[in-house]
């Protein structure tokens, strides 16, 4: 007879393969697997309902969800947009420098990758394209790249995930994620300058220097966002959940009081939007609560500590073989599956290694977002084509220049933890 873990396994891979959610899979291979053992089934339903219900944190991730569909409704990506066009627009390569620090800003508020590539993505490649002096294939591939700063800046949906798995603080992963979100955008900002020049790119200078007073002025509020939600999470005033809520009311109240781009009608829809991608992601996490708490049962963590202890594997030979596991995972599963359900396997292991958990958790956030742009099947690759109409194979040409640098600053990012964690230090973490 099969073992079940390993029908379980079976299960779940062809469940996904045909089609299904992951995290449904999850939660029928977890099921098949209680039964097989004689276990009550509804032990999959407790485990999961423990594990939504006791956790504060994930309350965060609804609210930031709702923020970012609140800024995308309304104006003030449009707002952002033309001062980052201000900002940076004149220097070589100008649209595509907008691209990149508009995907920082924008990063700050919506916490997803995802969000930054639907709601902000659509409108920069829109204006790199239309005057013809960008291709679409190009404008898709930097939008595609720039978006997965999204995750690493804070606040982070994926850092929240981690955080649950982890058990490690929120607001002290959001300050390590910071360095490494900006070495992200220099390096990609420095590789579209290089290809600028070689192809010729323009300098945009659409916007009038006498405009850029009221311009600024206009984007004020929109820019105050990160900078109320980060002060309020580092000088201790509330949550990281909490911050989240101020994020979604701010967003809300500038968008329909200062903007007035908001109707009720729009509004309804976007509560029906993020209810959605709220449940997507509630069923991914139900699933991989589910799915630990079989991996815990067959003391799966344990026995791979002790395989690896065997070859006397250093911390850094840890960190090389996670880093090459997860880029060949995340060609083919999301980075929510990876956290939830891969990462928490070694973890015990890092911390035999002496691997700081906030610096591991900084390094496989980063690399699963590497994923989303990884082909054949990166998310943002999919999302960044369906908006362009270009084949697959032109957009991924155009990417690799920006692949090798985001590689780059994985590397670098796994390397010196001590530029990942000087910020955390500095705001008292103790690792």
């Amino acid at each position: 007879m099969i073992d079940p873990f390993i029908l379980s396994i079976i299960l779940i891979a062809g469940l996904s393969l045909c089609g299904l959610s992951i995290g449904v899979a999850m939660i029928c291979g977890s099921t098949v697997y209680l039964a097989m053992k004689g276990f009550d089934p509804s032990i999959a339903a407790e485990t999961l309902l423990q594990g939504l219900l006791n956790s504060y944190t994930l309350l965060a991730i609804p609210l930031f969800i709702l923020a970012a569909d609140i800024m995308n409704i309304g104006s003030l990506a449009d707002r952002l947009l033309r001062f980052c066009q201000a900002l940076v627009g004149r220097f070589h390569g100008g649209l595509g420098h907008v691209n990149v620090v508009s995907s920082l800003i924008f990063s700050g508020m919506s916490g997803s990758a995802v969000a930054d590539a639907v709601g902000m993505g659509r409108i920069i490649i829109n204006m790199m394209t239309k005057d013809g002096h960008y291709t679409k294939s190009y404008a898709a591939a930097l939008t595609a790249a720039t978006a997965t700063i999204g995750p690493i800046i804070p606040p982070s949906i994926p850092m929240v995930l981690y955080a649950l798995v982890s058990d490690q603080s929120v607001g002290y992963l959001f300050a390590a994620g910071m360095a490494p979100g900006l070495l992200m955008a220099l390096l990609m900002a420095l590789t579209n300058s290089v290809v600028a020049r070689k192809r010729g790119f323009p300098i945009d200078d659409s916007v009038a220097i006498r405009d850029i007073p009221a311009i600024t002025f206009q984007a004020i509020p929109a820019l105050m966002l990160p900078v109320i939600l980060l002060g309020g999470i580092y000088s201790g005033v509330v949550t990281p959940t909490e911050a989240a809520a101020v994020a979604a009311f701010y967003a809300l109240v500038i968008s329909v009081v200062f903007y007035r781009s908001v109707s009720v009608r729009q509004f309804y829809r976007t509560l029906a939007s993020s209810s959605r991608s709220t449940a997507a992601v509630g069923i991914l996490i139900a699933g991989a609560l589910t799915f630990n708490y079989v991996i815990t049962r067959e003391n799966v963590p344990n026995s791979l500590a002790d395989f690896l202890a065997q070859y006397e594997l250093s911390k850094w030979g840890f960190l090389i073989a996670i880093n090459i596991l997860i880029l060949v995972l995340g060609c083919i599963l999301e980075g929510g599956a990876i956290l939830l359900i891969i990462v928490p396997i070694f973890i015990p292991t890092a911390q035999a290694l002496g691997i700081d958990l906030v610096h591991f958790g900084v390094v496989v956030v980063v690399n699963a977002m590497l994923g989303l742009v990884t082909p054949p099947y990166g998310l943002l690759l999919f999302i960044v084509a369906n908006i362009t109409g270009q084949p697959m194979g032109r957009i991924v040409r155009d990417l690799l220049p920006f692949l090798i640098a985001l590689f780059a600053s994985l590397v670098f990012i796994t390397f010196v933890p001590d530029f990942v964690l000087f910020l955390p230090r500095l705001l008292g973490y103790q690792g």
